[in-house]
């Protein structure tokens, strides 16, 4: 870029003719080129400009802080045409119209004069910085700044610093924040600061904090325990809460839909101070319970009128579900549930009762029954949340609840059906962080699970894993997936539905209405060049064919059937129409599972059973010398149950010559059982044994679950 010269050129007098233009230079209709230091002229009648504004171009020269567009024509060249007033290019100046050549870029002062009323008023270009590293640890999306940009802007790295914190976490795998951290470049106080000016936090201090009795009391211990957060102020439908991770921000939307509020504004503090803040809240605040509330909800007097019409009214619906007694009644039964990791919830009218079960750990727990007239307003409210027909009582409708519960994604599958007293309700709850998506963690004995990996590595067959309903099977074959998932095999499931999602797998979910079935999805899943495939359910010969078809072209074909063991998963499959000879040519191993309840750590107690306890196992004392029983007292860990959680009871038929044979032979169930046996196949009963052995799970759960052979 030239230097331009400070002395100002003389400007003839308003209004006077210009002298003709020498050659090369612009007529004198045409627009001057910029000359170093000069102003546009004013047209004739035309006020004096102020000082301090911009020049007509709508940007200033090099000289005032923004550079001219490259490609800048020498100066003294005409252009071709005039730049409208006002009009942007894309660095921030004026727009230049097609083919015309640009001002030559001139270092002046900031012009005083400005165009006769100018179109726009362009914001100046900022100056140009050296470029960050781009971090990972944040999102870019509506402007969020990446993390190792917040720490440059901070202060607290510098540019070069960041280059060498971004490696290090590359290589070792660790985030940017920890990576930092362990450098002792910030201290815990620094890193909040970092995460609250990425994320557009406050900073909330809570050592002196006070939080109002109206928050506590709209934000309950459960919830607040649940959705990991610190309610501190409540005012005109506004609620100021605080979180220990900016991911949890999220649980806003959720609190904001339950709680019936306009906003909840969120704050950031450590999970130290929170922690501290929360105990000191609720320690004088007595904690409501279902009973408590529906104590109340007994003397409702609106609640009672209106839930005994007959008749349906949309407006009486939603006053019912909008009402603030029944939406904490349902958050409280939606929260305890999912804190007590229970797998259902159900709503059952009866005729002269109104019914809520949990199921927990594989057993239906009752609560305590709500008045039978609030059947209308609770199923309203359940169907709102679902996004359901509230009017609609006489066809089953199906739904989905979505939460975000302590940072957390939880899915909650609604089903209603019609019955004779009312609207049968049954919540199934899809909780992605108490499943543990990993073989060596869903309490496979070693025996069954060295053998079952193996078979699961090779390229091509069926394997199948049985049980009823409910008994882990999708756990299983989720975590025989993510066993196998890697970057080099592409695997494929259809599902219905798609219960877990999982980072590096194509999953499709089934859609009977429009006719996309297992079948129809197997197809179609073969024509994208798939090594695995998940086939949620074999339910027929047809899909049974296609997966026989997909495993003898060289693919491994995972799914499960509803059989009550391994051996007659094979008597099954041919009642379904399959030959014989394609059971034995496709089908690797068949896995049959159980799920028992597992006995609370904390109160387990030896004790020795009696003979009437030990012949329900087929035992005697004789052969029960050696083994260990155990069993749960209960304590408040476990509400006084004696069990903690469920674990899993395995039993595994690997394929072999001999059992080929028996199957092509047409055996029956009980002969391929004795010949599975023989070749070291663990029952389901031995697996219980081994695991009451253990002191893992007792008596009375194995025998329940198992059967004798």
């Amino acid at each position: 870029m030239s230097n331009a010269p400070d002395n100002k050129p003389p400007q003839p007098p308003a209004g006077a003719p210009r002298p003709a233009a020498p050659a090369g230079q612009p007529s004198a209709g045409a627009p001057r080129p910029a000359v170093p230091g000069s102003a546009p002229a004013r047209p004739p009648g035309a006020p004096a400009p102020s000082a301090g504004v911009p020049n007509p171009a709508g940007a200033p020269t090099p000289a005032g802080g923004v550079p001219r567009p490259a490609g800048a024509a020498p100066a003294g060249a005409a252009p071709a045409a005039a730049k409208p007033a006002g009009a942007l290019t894309p660095a921030g100046g004026i727009t230049k119209p097609a083919g015309a050549p640009a001002a030559a870029p001139v270092a002046a002062k900031p012009a005083a004069a400005p165009a006769p009323k100018p179109a726009a008023k362009p914001a100046a270009a900022p100056a140009a910085a050296k470029a960050v590293p781009r971090a990972s640890g944040g999102s870019g999306e509506k402007g969020r700044r990446k993390f190792g940009q917040v720490l440059v802007d901070l202060g607290f790295v510098d540019e070069d610093q960041l280059w060498e914190l971004l490696e290090e976490a590359k290589t070792t795998g660790k985030k940017l924040g920890e990576t930092v951290m362990a450098r002792g470049m910030i201290n815990a106080e620094q890193l909040l600061q970092v995460l609250a000016e990425q994320n557009g936090l406050k900073l909330a201090s809570l050592a002196d904090a006070k939080p109002s009795p109206e928050a506590l009391a709209m934000v309950p211990q459960t919830m607040a325990a649940v959705y990991k957060v610190m309610p501190l102020s409540v005012k005109d439908k506004v609620l100021t809460i605080v979180v220990s991770d900016p991911a949890n921000a999220s649980a806003a939307d959720d609190l904001r839909n339950l709680l019936n509020l306009n906003e909840v504004v969120v704050q950031l503090s450590t999970q130290e101070a929170m922690n501290e803040c929360l105990e000191r809240a609720y320690s004088n605040t007595k904690e409501e319970s279902i009973v408590d509330l529906i104590k109340e909800l007994e003397t409702s007097s609106a609640l009672a009128g209106s839930g005994r019409q007959s008749s349906i009214d949309l407006d009486s619906a939603m006053e019912m579900a909008d009402s603030a007694p029944v939406r904490r009644l349902i958050n409280m039964i939606f929260l305890s549930s999912i804190r007590d990791r229970a797998a259902d919830i159900h709503f059952e009218p009866f005729e002269e009762e109104y019914r809520i079960r949990i199921k927990a750990d594989g057993v239906l727990q009752e609560l305590q029954p709500p008045p039978k007239f609030l059947a209308n307003a609770i199923s309203s409210r359940i169907k709102v949340m679902a996004n359901l027909d509230i009017t609609e009582r006489r066809m089953p409708q199906d739904g989905r609840i979505e939460l975000n519960v302590g940072g957390n994604q939880v899915d909650m599958r609604v089903s209603v059906l019609p019955t004779m007293f009312g609207e049968s309700i049954v919540i199934r709850i899809l909780d992605r962080s108490a499943v543990k998506l990993e073989l060596d963690k869903i309490g496979m004995d070693a025996k069954v699970l060295n053998p079952f990996k193996e078979i699961i590595k090779k390229p091509n067959g069926i394997i199948l894993v049985t049980g009823p309903t409910g008994s882990g099977k999708t756990t299983t074959l989720y975590s025989a997936l993510s066993y196998l998932n890697e970057v080099t095999d592409k695997i494929i499931t259809t599902e219905d539905p798609v219960e877990y999602e999982i980072e590096g797998l194509v999953q499709c979910p089934i859609n009977h209405e429009i006719g996309l079935t297992f079948a129809s999805a197997l197809r179609a899943i073969l024509r994208q060049d798939p090594d695995r495939i998940l086939v949620g359910e074999i339910r027929d010969l047809e899909t049974a064919q296609i997966a026989v078809q997909a495993s003898l072209t060289g693919h491994t074909v995972f799914s499960t059937l509803h059989t009550n063991d391994a051996p007659s998963t094979i008597t099954r499959m041919r009642d379904m129409g399959l030959e014989p000879f394609l059971i034995t040519a496709t089908v690797e191993a068949v896995l049959a599972q159980r799920l028992v309840r597992r006995i609370c750590t904390n109160c387990r107690t030896e004790f020795n059973p009696s003979a009437d306890m030990l012949m329900e196992l087929e035992l005697t004392p004789e052969t029960a010398k050696g083994m260990k029983f155990f069993y749960g007292k209960g304590c408040d860990k476990c509400g006084e149950t004696g069990y903690k959680g469920r674990m899993g009871i395995h039993e595994l038929l690997i394929m072999n010559d001999d059992i080929r044979d028996a199957i092509s032979n047409g055996v029956s169930t009980d002969e391929l059982r004795a010949v599975g046996k023989s070749k070291g196949m663990i029952t389901l009963r031995d697996s219980g044994l081994n695991a009451i052995n253990l002191g893992l799970s007792t008596i009375e759960e194995v025998v329940r679950e198992t059967v004798v052979e």
